[in-house]
């Protein structure tokens, strides 16, 4: 399709995901922001996942067993909250099953308001992180990342998840191989921000990795609505 003046502009896609438009793109943007805020919820606020729910679940039977430097409450915490988080983006995606570039950009930008949010409250508390605000965090962060899962899950884009990578992995190993690049490239974008957030949680920078998680999600929210704008033809594309 040619592009005409005033077009909104584009991103590259690699060949074969024509159907997904920029999708997989903004996507992998989306996994980055799960890697840094499960560094922050797992590095800064003791030990716990918020969007990673199967190693959340492993944690709290860990935390039941007794093992110590674990709570058991704040993985109820964080699994309540992504539970809730998810039958909010449920929501969303019902409400635009039609239009996948209008539930991406409504998604990231309910989730750019709890990371707002989440900055906010973690910029006040200070550090160390009293217990209040460590239960809020993790709840604003089980949130998002909910709300993130079932968006990425309703757009339909394979291998790109956003949060649980244990499916991609599999596919990986096992999967025909002209699938692996999109496999590959999202373990690489958990790994990315993962990393990044490690290092400046560690060097006491919570509020800046939560900022760049902020960003991120900001950053989404308006270029899929430019992108969307002029009714591509992957704003319909069925999964």
């Amino acid at each position: 399709m040619r592009r005409r003046p005033g077009d909104a502009p584009r991103i590259p896609v690699p060949a074969g995901d024509e159907r997904h438009g920029p999708l997989p793109a903004l996507l992998l943007t989306l996994t980055v922001v799960t890697g840094l805020v499960d560094a922050v919820s797992y590095l800064g606020l003791g030990r716990v996942f918020v969007g990673n729910m199967t190693g959340n679940v492993v944690l709290m039977g860990f935390a039941l067993a007794g093992s110590a430097g674990l709570s058991a409450l704040a993985s109820v915490a964080a699994l309540a909250a992504f539970l809730l988080g998810a039958f909010a983006g449920g929501r969303i995606g019902a409400r635009y099953a039609t239009h996948r570039g209008h539930l991406l950009r409504a998604a990231a930008a309910a989730q750019a308001v709890l990371v707002a949010v989440s900055v906010v409250v973690a910029a006040v508390a200070g550090a160390p992180v009293s217990a209040g605000a460590r239960y809020t965090l993790i709840v604003l962060l089980g949130l998002a990342m909910g709300l993130q899962t079932a968006a990425a899950r309703r757009l339909g884009v394979p291998e790109l998840t956003t949060t649980v990578l244990t499916q991609t992995l599999t596919a990986l190993a096992a999967g025909p191989s002209g699938r692996r690049g999109r496999g590959l490239l999202s373990v690489l974008a958990m790994f990315l921000g993962a990393l990044v957030g490690a290092l400046l949680v560690l060097h006491g920078h919570l509020v800046l990795t939560l900022g760049l998680a902020l960003l991120l999600l900001a950053a989404t929210s308006v270029t899929v609505h430019r992108l969307a704008a002029t009714e591509p033809d992957w704003v319909r594309a069925g999964s």
